[in-house]
């Protein structure tokens, strides 16, 4: 009996027909500065014309993953916005360092390559990328069979972008009085997805085809798979546009994985703290089902989800009102005040949720 690769799990061909598959998807993306396409050892990419545009251009790079997001997606059998919930995770990771996201690459592994399925994961981040002018310049894909239990699937992604060296905002100017404005996020985005299915299916024994009880509020007349594959938001775009008015920002924060509690003082000085009322939004539905669900501690929640809170801004007292504005036009969406800045030791403070200091 002869042994082949294919027999050991790995098929070419497969691997074959889903780079043809996905080359017209990165291909779209592409600005004049991609030197090759997909197929070579690298992705070549002419960064001349972006140093140029710099004084003293500083890389800024992050590499982030879906978790385990992507297995609410094989619950659904709909895997055409998950690309696009890695792209946006990764630009809104540089993008709160005011840098712009130029770059990304990807990487599929499973246990077996399935053509239409990864075909689907690039369009979306195809997708994505059009959308927030990122060229997708590459990627790899690994079926390992042994590795991944069957019909288990792994993605992640890397973006580069650049910002000058003087412009970097790192929340070393926030000071005590600052106000924080919070964006609506869209969902869970791509965080707490562990937590979720464990209360959700495994607790509650609920299928993603099953909808949230009216009385937690609208649900926009979705079903729970519809709701947790909501597609996470890329704020890059309505950064760009507010980073280019008269409007000074302090610190930003993309609110992953840690919620509002850890994420908010990773760009504030170790000697404050943001002091956040919880009352100043509305908790979209499916949090507040999910802590009745699994009666979950609200520390626990706000720990775990980002709460319909997406992404923060910390601006100067004075320029509270311009704020509102000029958030407000370039994120089409009325910001939410959610607290201020004041003397601590570092942490976010929940009122009523979490211990810690008050502004007088």
């Amino acid at each position: 009996m002869s042994i082949s690769y294919k027999s050991a799990g790995v098929d070419i061909e497969a691997g074959n027909e889903v780079v043809e598959r996905i080359k017209g998807s990165a291909a779209s993306t592409f600005t004049p500065a991609v030197l090759t396409g997909l197929g070579s050892f690298g992705s070549f990419y002419d960064l001349k014309a972006i140093v140029n545009e710099y004084e003293h251009p500083v890389m800024v790079q992050s590499i982030d993953g879906v978790g385990t997001k992507i297995m609410v997606t094989s619950m659904t059998g709909d895997y055409s916005t998950i690309g696009r919930d890695l792209l946006s995770a990764c630009c809104n990771d540089i993008i709160v360092h005011g840098a712009t996201p130029v770059t990304f690459l990807d990487y599929i592994a499973n246990d077996r390559l399935e053509p239409e399925v990864v075909a689907q994961m690039v369009q979306g981040m195809a997708d994505g990328c059009l959308e927030a002018g990122v060229s997708l310049v590459g990627g790899e894909t690994a079926e390992m069979p042994g590795t991944y239990r069957e019909g288990e699937h792994d993605l992640v992604g890397i973006v580069t972008g650049f910002v000058e060296k003087d412009r970097i905002i790192n929340g070393e100017e926030v000071t005590p009085g600052d106000v924080i404005f919070g964006i609506p996020s869209s969902g869970l985005h791509t965080n707490g997805y562990s937590l979720a299915r464990k209360v959700l299916f495994d607790h509650a024994g609920l299928s993603v085809n099953d909808r949230i009880p009216s009385r937690f509020g609208d649900s926009g007349n979705r079903n729970i798979g519809e709701i947790l594959l909501e597609p996470h938001t890329n704020y890059a775009a309505a950064v760009a546009q507010m980073l280019a008015s008269e409007l000074e920002v302090r610190s930003m924060s993309h609110i992953t994985g840690g919620g509002l509690i850890e994420n908010v003082p990773r760009t504030l000085p170790k000697e404050l703290s943001a002091v956040i009322d919880p009352t100043s939004w509305t908790i979209p539905p499916i949090f507040s089902y999910m802590a009745e669900l699994g009666n979950i501690p609200e520390v626990e929640m706000y720990h775990a989800f980002n709460m319909g809170i997406g992404y923060t801004i910390v601006v100067p007292p004075s320029q509270r009102q311009l704020a509102e504005k000029i958030i407000l036009e370039s994120f089409g969406v009325r910001p939410i005040a959610l607290g201020t800045i004041c003397r601590g030791d570092g942490n976010t403070v929940i009122t009523g949720v979490t211990g810690g200091v008050s502004c007088e």
